[in-house]
């Protein structure tokens, strides 16, 4: 789960810092990929840490509510990225329906 925590920190630096700072580095399907990766990864350590850890009765043990509460946040930040990943796929697809380049600049053909 810390590498899922730096990996999201690292991806959302890019989502958030590159459009505004480097436009000339964003990229519309790195950014999918990007969310698509970090929601797969969360997802797979969310699982793992239940699998492994978590105990739903704990009886008061503070590591195991901890452990509990670690797998709850992932689940949340896995369906939080899954939605970002909905969303910006569809922007994708949204964007590579219409054209790309204006009727002006397309060159002239002479018949």
């Amino acid at each position: 789960m810390l590498f899922n925590s730096i990996f999201s920190l690292l991806v959302l630096a890019y989502l958030a810092l590159t459009p505004l700072y480097f436009p000339r580095f964003f990229h519309r399907l790195v950014a999918l990929g990007l969310e698509a990766v970090t929601s797969l990864f969360w997802f797979a350590g969310s699982i793992a840490l239940a699998a492994g850890w978590a105990n739903p009765r704990c009886g008061g043990n503070n590591y195991c509510g901890s452990v509990n509460a670690a797998v709850a946040f992932g689940f949340f930040l896995w369906a939080l990225f899954t939605f970002f990943a909905i969303l910006s796929a569809r922007e994708v697809l949204r964007s590579r329906r219409g054209s790309t380049t204006s009727p002006a600049a397309k060159p002239y053909v002479a018949a």
